[in-house]
């Protein structure tokens, strides 16, 4: 029986060694299946790094080609560009060459009638000559009274004839004029296209949803409050479905405010952190925006070597309206007809363009500083190293000083032409109608005037004159004295056509 239990015991004991060293061989063998698997998937992921690395470098590559392919084709589009607006200076210097030329034949014209209207009067004075021999042959009477007589005689003539000769004259004078006019501004108009604003102190930036108001207002106000105190405007939330009201009276800081607001409304995350973070970024774009508008305008206008804060203060006049009319368009427009007119008389056109272009500079600061923006202007090219001959055509174009040039007269000419030609500003109702009515006044106030009409918005005036007390050479006189009054006490922009008609009726009834 111990025998036995010794047997069974060594049996278990064999059997315990047994199935240790069976398992044992088969967890070793376990470790080196994982072991293999994790090698494979190493492989694996390694040469799928590969596979994607190179995918990667392929589509840089092509993306690459494909940007210097678009550079190429932009650089070949701005060729053409260049090409065609080369072709169109050639074209347009060939037209001004023309109109020079139809000009010197027209010169050449005046100078024979001046001519022709000297040997008349030198005629004139040989007839009053021989007739005063005559009298003093004929009639006995002795030189003094003879004298007398032959010049009573001789005045009532020439007064007669001379009043047709200036009619016949002014009326010539006038067509010339008016034709040369006429191409001088379309030219002028036709190398200048201006675009014109609304005068205006509010801007509107619509919002998505009324909800957006309150996010604008935040908790407590402190949104807006913030977007107040960066900019320096006032918020106008009402009632305005969708719409919010940008207040103040500097219009680059409502720019600024405009710009701002909007980019937070579209960007949703609106509190005063992130409003300081925008306005200070808008602020220096608007501020890169101003130097650019001022380099296009110098170069537009072909003007060149302006000091650099010149060149923000024309920048500025891109935000600056003056009844209607932006400012800087204005200035480029005037440089424009100015260099023109001084083409056609002779003058300096590099200079008629730099003065014209810098004539309203000093509205980029007038109500920064004291002063008209007259003085303001001046005193700011004076003080960026402008020629004296600038300033004053800067000084004197409003007339507040005497002129030192002859193109000076042309930046004030260019100046009235640019803000008369339709479209280019508008005037109250109450100030348009006061101008007419005065206008009107004035030629009620001449004698024998019996009506006066304000037409054409007040470029125009027709007068009705009685024909019993106002004769043919006596309303010449009256056009006169009327246009000399008007330009004395009225201020108008650009001229008034003072039209005189004198009509004789008669009036008979068969019975």
């Amino acid at each position: 029986m111990s025998e036995n239990l010794i047997l069974i015991f060594a049996a278990l004991i064999v059997g315990s060694g047994i199935g240790f060293i069976i398992r044992k061989v088969i967890a070793e063998a376990k470790i080196s299946s994982a072991e293999t698997a994790a090698k494979k998937i190493l492989e694996e992921a390694n040469r799928e790094a590969v596979a994607i690395k190179r995918e990667k470098q392929l589509e840089a590559k092509e993306e690459a080609l494909r940007l210097r392919n678009e550079l190429d084709r932009e650089g070949r589009e701005r060729r053409s560009e260049l090409q065609r607006l080369e072709r169109r200076l050639i074209q347009k210097e060939e037209g001004l060459d023309r109109k020079i030329n139809n000009i010197e034949n027209k010169e050449e014209d005046l100078r024979r009638k001046e001519a022709e209207n000297k040997a008349f009067k030198e005629r004139l004075d040989q007839l009053q000559q021989q007739q005063l021999v005559e009298l003093e042959r004929v009639s006995g009477m002795n030189s003094e009274e003879a004298k007398e007589l032959l010049l009573q005689r001789v005045r009532n003539e020439i007064d007669h004839e001379m009043q047709v000769m200036v009619k016949d004259i002014e009326n010539q004078a006038k067509a010339e004029g008016e034709k040369k006019a006429r191409e001088i501004v379309t030219l002028a108009i036709q190398r200048c296209a201006a675009d014109h604003v609304t005068e205006s102190t509010v801007s509107v930036v619509s919002l998505p949803n009324d909800e957006m108001k309150g996010r604008i207002i935040g908790r407590e106000g402190r949104n807006i409050r913030a977007l107040e105190t960066l900019t320096g405007i006032d918020l106008i939330i009402d009632d305005t479905p969708e719409a919010v009201i940008i207040s103040g009276f500097d219009p680059i800081r409502r720019e600024i405010a405009r710009l701002s607001l909007e980019k937070l409304i579209s960007d949703g995350r609106i509190h005063p952190a992130r409003i300081e973070e925008v306005v200070e970024k808008t602020r220096k774009e608007v501020e890169v925006r101003i130097k650019e508008e001022g380099e296009r305008a110098a170069f537009e206008s072909r003007v060149h070597g302006l000091h650099p804060e010149l060149v923000i203060l024309l920048g500025k006049l891109r935000f600056r309206t003056s009844y209607g009319q932006n400012v800087l368009q204005h200035s480029i427009e005037v440089a424009h007809l100015a260099g023109i007119m001084a083409a056609e008389l002779g003058l300096d056109i590099t200079f008629a363009k730099r003065a014209g272009l810098l004539h309203d500079i000093g509205k980029a600061i007038d109500h920064e500083t004291e002063g008209s923006h007259v003085q303001i202007g001046a005193e700011s090219a004076k003080r960026h190293n402008e020629t004296p001959a600038i300033v004053n055509a800067i000084a004197a174009h409003h007339g507040d000083t005497e002129f030192n040039t002859l193109e000076a007269v042309l930046i004030q000419s260019a100046d009235a032409i640019s803000a008369v030609r339709p479209g280019a500003r508008r005037e109250s109702l109450e100030t348009y109608i006061k101008r007419l009515e005065k206008l009107e006044n004035i030629a009620d106030s001449f004698d024998g005037v019996e009506k006066a009409y304000a037409i054409h918005a007040g470029r125009e005036i027709r007068i009705m004159v009685k024909p019993d007390r106002i004769d043919d050479y006596s309303a010449i006189q009256v056009a006169r004295d009327i246009v000399k009054k008007i330009e004395s006490e009225l201020e108008y922009p650009g001229q008034i056509k003072v039209t005189v008609i004198r009509e004789t009726r008669a009036v008979d009834y068969a019975k």
